[in-house]
């Protein structure tokens, strides 16, 4: 193992017996210590007590953070005619119908979020096997498959962060940035927490939320009191 920087040794040693911490003590601990030259995110990992193999214990959903993820989202819309215009008014980089699926096929993904009204679901269907593991594919329930493509492309780009349970029972997502004060770390830290909590599917038995860590994109992790974040 090569031998450790000074920046990453000081943040281990900031870190060294901080375990089951609060949510507001955790954002102040990573924030003191995303010390990077960049703009480090600020990252949440949750393990649930679920298994997604089965229909009934997945868990998906979306959440508008209080102060964005200080993210750029590059926008995808599939949408024909006025429903197009309506697109690219409210600000989607990319907008387009069989011509965008062709782009798509051919491994050019340029866009975090994609968004489709409903009768261009023919189309989105046949890219399922390329955006379906890259968590893109457009879904109803997470408010991407509508006719008010205006409200969906305004709300990707103010903030919102979808959210979807991997195959481990882990959730990952950015919740924002080092820059953020530390209040405003806390703050988009509890109402992802509220989502994933509001999100527990009618299959999950026992204990759903087990674990939650947090850290920057370049510092080690700290875990969260459970019980204090989830309000259980």
């Amino acid at each position: 193992m090569g031998k450790l920087g000074k920046r990453t040794t000081a943040a281990r040693a900031a870190f060294d017996g901080q375990a089951n911490v609060t949510i507001a003590e955790a954002a102040a601990l990573i924030k003191a210590n995303a010390t990077s030259k960049f703009d480090e995110t600020i990252d949440i990992a949750i393990n649930l007590g679920v298994d997604p193999r089965h229909a009934d214990q997945m868990v998906r959903g979306v959440v508008s953070m209080p102060n964005g993820t200080g993210k750029t989202m590059r926008v995808a819309v599939f949408a024909r005619d006025a429903k197009a215009e309506e697109a690219k008014a409210a600000g989607a980089d990319i907008v387009g119908a069989e011509d965008l699926m062709e782009i798509v096929q051919g491994g050019t993904i340029e866009f975090d979020r994609c968004i489709a009204t409903p009768d261009m679901m023919g189309v989105v269907g046949r890219l399922g096997k390329v955006l379906g593991p890259r968590n893109l594919m457009p879904n109803p329930r997470v408010g991407t498959v509508t006719m008010d493509v205006k409200a969906a492309v305004e709300a990707a780009k103010g903030g919102e962060v979808q959210f979807k349970v991997e195959k481990a029972g882990v959730i990952h997502a950015g919740v924002g940035k080092a820059s953020f004060s530390a209040d405003k770390i806390a703050e988009n830290i509890q109402a992802f927490v509220n989502a994933v909590v509001k999100a527990r599917p009618e299959g999950a038995k026992g204990a759903y939320v087990k674990k939650i860590a947090v850290s920057s994109t370049m510092g080690p992790s700290v875990t969260l009191d459970v019980d204090a974040a989830t309000g259980a």
